[in-house]
């Protein structure tokens, strides 16, 4: 017999699906404080949450038997992953329940937005009657532009086109045939920016992705634009928002997320040209049904050792190959992060060759590993084990792999390769005897450091005094060096340094450093 806890509420459809399983036993006990779930979660198999639960550590190391936490929604950040999957158990969420009502919501606050109706109706509700104050525009040949064509995006779309809105899109992993056949226009984010009358986010918020629309970008827009944030907080860069929105230089703004929620000292909310919910954007009663259906349907299937769906944490394999697989897995998490972070090109292709004792593991979970960790940097659907091929090929990415009997003197090595259009970029690491994860080349130049924390890389000239310039930027910034590595084809010609450092470098710095001269992709990576 299984026993499921759920600790949020859960529509009765979803509940369903547990009673009708002869072998599963559930409680609903709603409202319990930390402690209290703490006390009572080792007696369950299986845990199901929205987003008022908190799986803290403490809690996953008192959950002896607990082998799936399902969450009915997407956003995961109430769970301690790491802890949950060094203690081997399944985090799952529902990414896709939410689709229709995140895009609908987008449309119900553009046509608020674009009316004044917000504003009008609390001038109405003080006994006002201010017509010509609450003019707005119409949608019709009006350009929007959509930033992200996953699927809540390309839903979006498809709804501005009936109100002969025309659509242009940024996303580096679209297809353009695709995109095509959906009536979109695919363009840099630049021309994106400079051609929108509207502009909506529909991305994760990622290294790459916070801030995306900050004080340079808005400089680039229309004048009188309008913005829609109904994905995550920390897309746009809210005080430069706000500004703009004092200024006019953004006619309006309407937003469900923030960076911080609640946004109680948001200067947004000062503004009476924005408008606001409070993170509604799943919020239907067709979409708690729909996520609460599939989780239970997820947890019952794992529970019972049939395919996992929707998992964020661990590959399709069995158990034991498990134990083996995982330090080459983590291994290929960090490569595909290495490659990803700083990057907005379009991939064309990714190849890797798997040398030496990594050839015995099962080599095509290691694969998706490193799909579902170069994606989850660019679009706004969760990517995982289940689906990062499927969106790899949606966006037309060729996705090979080949294996060789060993790399030079390493027993074991994993080199991935992106193509992006002419020009193409790799990294290669390696484990150890004790499964310490390494880095040992980039981009051709033979390099060895710690695959490990946040890394500062940049391509400089082979000379002379560089890396003290650096080196008295960071000390002055407070900055601890860790570890240093420095790779050359040839004396006197271009070289590229990774320098470990204990924290993260200050924006300042950062700038400081790439302002010197011959210094090129300046860039912090997380690892």
């Amino acid at each position: 017999m299984y026993k499921i806890l759920i600790s949020d509420k859960l529509s009765e459809q979803g509940i369903a699906v547990f009673k009708a399983e002869k072998d599963i036993t559930v409680d609903v006990k709603l409202g319990m404080k930390p402690d209290e779930l703490q006390k009572v979660i080792a007696d369950y198999d299986a845990l199901v949450i929205r987003s008022d639960t908190q799986v803290t550590h403490e809690i996953i190391a008192s959950a002896k038997k607990l082998k799936v936490i399902g969450r009915a929604g997407v956003g995961l950040d109430n769970i301690d992953i790491p802890a949950a999957t060094r203690a081997g158990i399944i985090v799952m969420n529902t990414p896709d329940g939410n689709t229709i009502s995140a895009a609908e919501h987008t449309m119900a606050l553009m046509l608020s937005m674009a009316r004044n109706i917000p504003q009008a109706y609390e001038s109405l509700r003080a006994k006002k009657w201010e017509r010509s104050k609450f003019t707005g525009i119409e949608l019709l040949g009006k350009t929007l532009g959509i930033i992200g064509l996953g699927r809540i995006g390309v839903e979006v779309a498809n709804r501005s086109k009936a109100f002969g809105i025309k659509i242009i899109a940024y996303d580096p992993y679209a297809r353009p045939e695709r995109a095509h056949e959906l009536g979109i226009e695919l363009v840099e984010l630049n021309v994106l920016l400079e051609r929108s009358d509207i502009i909506t986010v529909h991305v994760p918020i990622t290294k790459d992705t916070s801030h995306l629309i900050g004080v340079e970008e808005l400089k680039l827009c229309k004048k009188g634009v309008r913005l829609l944030n109904v994905a995550r907080g920390g897309i746009y860069n809210e005080e430069a928002v706000a500004e703009a929105l004092k200024s006019g230089t953004v006619a309006a703004a309407a937003f469900d997320v923030f960076s911080k929620e609640p946004p109680t000292d948001n200067p947004l909310l000062d503004l009476p040209n924005f408008i606001a919910t409070p993170h509604l954007g799943a919020s239907t009663e067709e979409a708690q049904v729909n996520v609460a259906i599939v989780v239970a349907k997820q947890i019952v299937d794992a529970l019972y050792g049939k395919t996992i769906f929707n998992a964020v944490n661990v590959p399709a394999v069995g158990p034991e190959q498990w134990e083996h697989l995982r330090p080459y897995y983590d291994l290929c998490q960090k490569l595909a992060a290495f490659l990803s972070q700083g990057s907005r090109e379009k991939i064309d292709a990714i190849h890797i060759t798997y040398s030496g004792e990594v050839t015995k593991q099962k080599t095509q979970a290691l694969t998706i590993a490193i799909l579902k960790n170069f994606l989850a940097q660019f679009i706004q659907e969760h990517v995982n084990d289940v689906n990062a091929p499927i969106l790899a090929k949606e966006r037309g990415i060729a996705v090979t792999e080949s294996t060789t009997d060993h790399f030079g003197s390493y027993t074991n090595s994993i080199l991935i390769e992106i193509g992006t259009g002419n020009i193409s970029h790799c990294v290669r690491g390696t484990l150890l005897a004790d499964n310490t994860a390494r880095i040992v080349e980039i981009d051709n130049y033979r390099v060895d450091i710690s695959a490990e924390g946040t890394l500062l890389v940049f391509f400089n000239p082979d000379i002379p005094g560089i890396l003290g310039k650096v080196s008295t930027i960071l000390g002055n910034a407070g900055v601890n060096i860790a570890g240093l590595a420095n790779g050359r084809l040839q004396a006197g010609d271009k070289a590229v340094t990774i320098i470990n450092v204990d924290i993260e470098v200050p924006e300042s710095a950062l700038n400081e450093i790439s302002s010197i001269e011959g210094l090129k992709g300046v860039r912090l990576v997380k690892l």
